[in-house]
Parts: C-alpha cells; structure tokens; sequence
C-alpha cells in the first residue's frame, strides 16, 4: 500500500473574533436608542462594555479617575465577552463589527483615562492593544 506524505499544514495566524451579535452590547444600544440614560443602561445591562464606555467617554472631561473607572469596568466586561466568544488573548477583534466596538471604545477610554491620571505605561500598553487588535485609536474614535 502506498502511503501519502500529509498535506503541510498551513498556520493561518490568530483567529478573528467576532463577538455575537445577540448580547450585553446590543441590548445596550437599544436602550440607549431609546433615550434610556447612560447610567440607567450600564444599571440595567452591566455585562455590556458599551455601557460602561459611553460612561467613562462622558466624564474624561470632567473627572479623569471616574473614567478610568468607567472605561476598567468596561474593558473587563470586554475581556469577560471575547473570552466566552472564543478569543485566547491573541488576533484581530475588528472594529468594522458592531459587537466588537463597546469593548474597543472601553479599551480607548481607558488608554485616554490612563494618561489623563498619569499612568503612562498602562496609556501605551492600552494603545498598543488596539493595534495588536487590528484597529487603531483614529478608527474607534470615530465610533463615538
């Protein structure tokens, strides 16, 4: 019998993830669309990372520390979700995609929160994030 070699395996690289488009972010956003308060949706949807990052993206001007808070709560809640959603720390968590977007908003308002308290290291590490992520800061600004 003759054997054939096996067919060389091909690394794709990380996987893209891509959070579900039925969860915590999307039942926020529909609260919010219908005018529900920032605070009253992150009260009633606290697993949403889009919740909490519209939180801290309205206090960086007034109150940096309570954005940092804000935006740590979100990016966890974030974190909580890709991991669920099959993400192991590595890949791109595009921006283009509706549910991805609560967690990459936390994450730049905690590199903005970060920087405004001082804390540069955590600011450049949270920023490098968003590249490791396939995004930068400009593209999930203009998300806002």
């Amino acid at each position: 019998m003759t054997q054939h070699p096996r067919p060389e395996r091909i690394d794709l690289g990380p996987a893209v993830t891509r959070l579900p488009e039925e969860g915590a972010d999307s039942r926020a956003r529909a609260l919010a669309a219908q005018g529900t308060a920032p605070v009253d949706v992150a009260r009633q949807v606290p697993a949403s990372s889009y919740a909490w990052a519209v939180l801290a993206e309205g206090a960086l001007e007034q109150d940096a520390v309570t954005a940092y808070a804000f935006a740590r709560t979100g990016y966890h809640r974030g974190l909580d979700a890709l991991r669920r959603g099959g993400w192991r720390g590595v890949g791109a968590v595009p921006c283009d995609h509706e549910p991805n977007q609560g967690f990459l908003r936390a994450l730049l308002a905690l590199a903005q929160a970060a920087a405004a308290i001082g804390e540069d290291d955590e600011a450049q590490r949270c920023e490098q994030f968003l590249v490791d992520c396939g995004t930068d800061s400009a593209a999930v600004a203009a998300l806002r």
